[in-house]
């Protein structure tokens, strides 16, 4: 078993903190004396030993945004103000890329933006995070700094408010849906009791949220290895309307798939809460629609047993469709494997008729020949696609 001070000796090691990039940065805006620390999920991950190769790299300093920029500028570093306001630049040298923000405390809040004052004391900084878990910070050596006592929280996967939930969701309330999804990637899915009824008691207040900064928390909680039994606390707790169906069909999926996947599990809500509405509501791109849709369609062709058009028209979304059929028919594992069987056998060929070859029978361009074409498409694809081109064309003189 791994000790907690072994845990954080992997800081010390960590690939992005010994980088060059990275202690260059650091050097320049003062790590050394303590001025500059990184902050939040690359710590907190680190730690933990997860994945890091999507993680942000973010640093808080105790220097004004300005001084950033100065000091940046003159070591030939490049400097974007993505924040500035909320005194947040972005550097970047080559592809290494991070954000580094000033050391600040919100005088202000309506519950989406703050009017932030900076500072310099790091215990006032971390008071203002989110969860005790992401109030982590690390000097330039790897020292673990945690003003607020977060490290036991996160080794024991406890995701919980810092100082009073209630206030820290009035101050933000994206807040109850990161608590969700934190507890999802960070807490095994067992939600911290304080700050559940403070969600709850939230529920109510959270329509002035922007869809797309909702549908990005969404978005990142679907990706997620186990999700579903959130999903079903926050439909318990007012904040997500989806039915209870709809998340037994969730749990199922999780239970039969080694590696879930987003767009088949917004196919098993699109199920139920249509497209349109589901898009409106997370704001969901047109490409993520149109890959939850096939996935969906292949998974009623499926259902159908009508393999032979599932594979020809979407053959991309063949792998998910099994999964969200054998979810959606209750199919048994073996039932599962045979379909799977029957579509790695099958060997789909290119249609073998144009529209040029209708027109040599004397057909004229137009709706009619389109939809000729496509008759005959879907007689080939229930042949199995055994119809030849001359039998095809024999059928369309007739």
């Amino acid at each position: 078993m791994i000790k907690p001070t072994q845990m954080v000796a992997r800081l010390k090691s960590a690939d992005w903190l010994v980088r060059e990039e990275t202690q260059t940065v650091l050097a320049l805006l003062g790590g050394a004396e303590g001025k500059t620390r990184a902050v939040g999920g690359i710590v907190r991950d680190t730690i933990l030993g997860r994945d890091l190769s999507a993680a942000d790299l973010d640093f808080a300093t105790v220097l004004m945004p300005h001084e950033v920029v100065l000091r940046a500028e003159r070591a030939g570093v490049s400097v974007h103000p993505t924040g500035i306001e909320h005194g947040t630049v972005t550097l970047r040298l080559g592809t290494w890329v991070a954000e580094v923000t000033t050391l600040r405390e919100d005088i202000d809040t309506d519950g989406r933006r703050a009017v932030v004052r900076f500072g310099s004391d790091w215990s006032v900084d971390a008071a203002r995070r989110d969860f005790t878990l992401n109030a982590l910070f690390a000097d330039m050596d790897g020292t673990l700094f945690d003003p607020l006592g977060g490290l036991d929280d996160c080794l024991a996967g406890r995701v919980k408010f810092i100082g009073d939930p209630a206030q820290r969701i009035e101050e933000d309330r994206l807040r109850v849906y990161r608590f969700f999804r934190f507890t999802a990637s960070h807490g095994g899915e067992k939600l911290d009791p304080v700050g559940l009824l403070a969600c709850r008691a939230a529920a109510d207040d959270l329509g002035a949220l922007s869809a797309e900064r909702v549908g990005s928390e969404f978005r990142r909680m679907l990706g997620l290895p186990r999700v579903a039994g959130t999903l079903r606390a926050m439909v318990d707790a007012g904040i997500l309307a989806l039915s209870a169906e709809t998340v037994r069909l969730l749990l199922g999926y999780e239970r039969r798939v080694r590696r879930p996947d987003v767009s088949a599990r917004l196919a098993i809500i699109i199920a139920e809460a249509g497209a349109g509405q589901l898009k409106s509501l997370w704001r969901l791109s047109n490409d993520e629609v149109a890959v939850a849709e096939a996935i969906l369609t292949v998974a009623g062709l499926l259902r159908d047993y009508r393999l032979n058009e599932a594979a020809y028209r979407h053959p991309a979304a063949l792998a998910d469709g099994v999964d969200v059929a054998a979810v959606l028919a209750d199919w048994t594992e073996a039932g599962r494997s045979a379909v799977l069987d029957q579509l790695q056998a099958l060997a789909v060929p290119m249609f073998p008729v144009r529209g040029g070859d209708l027109i040599k029978l004397g057909m004229r361009p137009g709706k009619a020949l389109g939809a000729e074409l496509d008759r005959l498409e879907q007689v080939w694809i229930e042949s199995g696609f055994a119809l030849e081109r001359d039998d095809l064309l024999e059928l369309a003189k007739g």
